[in-house]
């Protein structure tokens, strides 16, 4: 029979995040919370993108959601909240948020294709089988910083690049822009836990899971280093995601060995699989579990505790 190690948080930390976001402004229309006054992007050949006007773009730990506009017609950012409806079904694309303000994924404008929020020569995002990521040393990406502003450049094959702050193009004392949102990384939070023994060096690591409450749009995510000994470099860079490789001891990595992947439970009270060759014969865990705010900044996940099922 699997034994079940019931690992118990200190939420007192997810719960200061919240009586943060009591400070923060509302400054946009109920259905967005995009800045009323900085919604501005910039394409040499297109001219402004609106991320506000639309009144329904919103900016989540987890992603972006609703449409843009432009001289182009509408820019889609995800498509569950397209111009035309939820078309996932047919085409499935969204801008991502690592819950640390890192975009990845695509746009998609019905006039000149897919828009890339990160990439490198070799190409943009690429599906990890439950979300977007960025590829290996990215040369572009957007992301939001922690006052909320977007920084940094997306890609379109026909129009080349749109810039999200002036910042960018050094212009900002002829041309003031940026896209501003209430979400921001300084509303998010994570939590490493202490090292925990299973007492086996043939331990099967077989799911993670989580109890606690999580508000629509939220996101509550885990990364698991396992390690052959207590002693290990929590934390280290895995030089290579061989299964069981102690080159890798340490190393908090998601379900395809990297650290660009996580554990996510689509809600509390469900357990999520452990990829099995990343983990196990190994006697010695620790797990980071990421807190990601939505829309609603007047709500915040409440983790109560995380439990890790294993086998000797």
């Amino acid at each position: 029979m699997p034994t079940v190690k019931k690992i118990e948080i200190v939420f007192a930390v997810f719960l200061a995040i919240g009586a943060a976001l009591s400070f923060l402004p509302q400054k946009a229309l109920a259905s967005t919370n995009i800045d009323a006054a900085n919604h501005w992007a910039w394409n040499d050949n297109v001219g402004w993108l609106d991320f506000y006007s639309t009144g329904n773009v919103n900016v989540a730990g987890t992603g972006l959601s609703g449409y843009a506009s432009s001289s182009l017609d509408y820019i889609a950012l995800d498509c569950n909240t397209s111009p035309n409806g939820n078309i996932c079904g047919t085409s499935n694309f969204q801008v991502t948020n690592d819950g640390s303000g890192n975009l990845a994924g695509w746009a998609w404008n019905d006039n000149v294709g897919w828009i890339s929020f990160c990439g490198n020569s070799s190409g943009g995002s690429i599906w990890n089988g439950s979300t977007w990521v960025c590829p290996s040393s990215p040369t572009y990406e957007a992301t939001i910083d922690s006052a909320g502003n977007f920084q940094g450049w997306a890609w379109n094959d026909n129009v080349g690049w749109i810039s999200f702050n002036c910042d960018n193009t050094n212009s900002c004392g002829t041309v003031n822009y940026l896209v501003t949102t209430v979400w921001s990384p300084a509303v998010s939070g994570w939590l490493q836990s202490s090292t925990f023994d299973t007492g086996s060096s043939g331990t099967t690591y077989n799911s993670i899971m989580w109890n606690g409450t999580l508000p629509t749009g939220d996101s509550v995510k885990f990364q698991l280093a396992t390690a052959s000994s207590s002693s290990a470099n929590w934390g280290a860079a895995c030089a290579s995601n061989a299964c069981n490789s102690s080159v890798c001891d340490g190393a908090f990595v998601g379900p395809d060995g990297t650290s660009n992947s996580y554990y996510t439970p689509s809600g509390p009270g469900i357990p999520v699989p452990i990829t099995a060759c990343y983990a196990n014969g190994k006697r010695y865990f620790r797990y980071i579990v990421y807190l990601g705010k939505g829309a609603n900044v007047t709500s915040t996940p409440v983790v109560n505790n995380v439990v890790v099922n294993w086998s000797p």
